[in-house]
């Protein structure tokens, strides 16, 4: 039986940038934001947090903000994919060092693999570190799927304790084929529900940018035998969910955060600012879930 990294949500935080690089001062006050909100874990330099569009230094000098703020409160799950395989192995050994509690690492990306492929990537990054290694399983974004098969191989390797998955369709074989060797946590927030019923123990989340305490309570509500609240809540944010995808993530998720007052700047190109209309029906919805009177007053005390 491998152990969770957490259980509850994690928010897949984004990374505030200002003229120069990352904004330090709002980054930190954005991890304390998450620790008032019981959010459950933060992964950084994940998707959600451009990873992408930095470079190395910057790139382990945001997970070591994270992990200083932290100070060992919740658990950081540092993102240290790449479709490099020595490049991962690097950035994960990196982040290991510099203290994360485990590393999040996505499959390659437009290079792409085979599964065999898959399974030498990963056994290969896994010999870097003694940290516990969650997979990351995106297929939208990747245009490549770990099959069920290859994450049961995957299990066998000590320190491989998890997925997040994304492919709902696939989560009840790799139950099946895994049972307790793998910790399954929901990749998309708008089937957390679907997932936990499924043996899932949490989300990694978009949505709990700007709504922690929100998707805390829906993930605890379900674990605790509460599953009529968690199963309201699942329902009641999906306008939220919808709007914070309505456009490539996380442009409706920085830009959401900008007008509930945190100011965290924009995204890094070639993501660019939504339109005028979009920012306008996003608007409206995070007024719907009275988001926008709360945070502004959080906000207004980083500034």
């Amino acid at each position: 039986m491998k152990t969770p990294v957490f259980v509850g949500s994690a928010v897949a935080i984004v990374t505030p940038f200002a003229q120069g690089g990352v904004d330090e001062k709002k980054l930190r006050k954005l991890v304390d934001f998450h620790l008032r909100n019981h959010t459950d874990a933060i992964i950084v330099c994940g998707t959600t947090g451009e990873a992408s569009t930095m470079p190395d230094s910057e790139h382990l000098k945001t997970i070591q903000i994270v992990v200083e703020q932290v100070n060992g409160r919740i658990p950081v799950v540092a993102g240290s994919g790449s479709n490099d395989t020595a490049h991962g192995a690097m950035l994960t050994k990196e982040a290991s060092a510099i203290g994360a509690d485990a590393l999040l690492i996505v499959t390659p990306y437009y290079n792409k693999t085979s599964q065999e492929g898959l399974y030498r990537h990963y056994d290969s990054i896994s010999k870097v570190t003694d940290k516990p290694i969650i997979l990351y399983n995106v297929p939208s974004r990747t245009n490549l799927n770990i099959a069920p098969s290859t994450i049961k191989r995957l299990t066998e390797i000590s320190n491989i304790v998890g997925v997040k998955e994304c492919n709902l369709n696939q989560v009840a074989e790799v139950r099946f084929l895994c049972g307790d060797d793998v910790v399954i946590y929901s990749g998309e927030d708008g089937v957390v529900i679907p997932m936990l019923s499924l043996g899932a123990k949490g989300v990694i989340s978009v949505a709990a940018n700007v709504a922690p305490a929100l998707m805390s309570q829906m993930v605890h509500a379900y674990l605790q035998g509460d599953t009529q609240t968690a199963m309201n809540i699942q329902i009641s944010i999906v306008p939220l969910v919808q709007a914070l995808f309505s456009d490539v993530n996380p442009i409706p998720v920085k830009e959401a955060l900008n007008i509930l007052g945190w100011d965290i700047g924009h995204c890094r190109l070639p993501l660019c600012d939504m339109s005028s209309e979009a920012r306008k029906n996003l608007t409206s919805v995070l007024n719907t879930y009275d988001l926008t009177s709360h945070s502004v007053e959080i906000a207004g005390g980083i500034s």
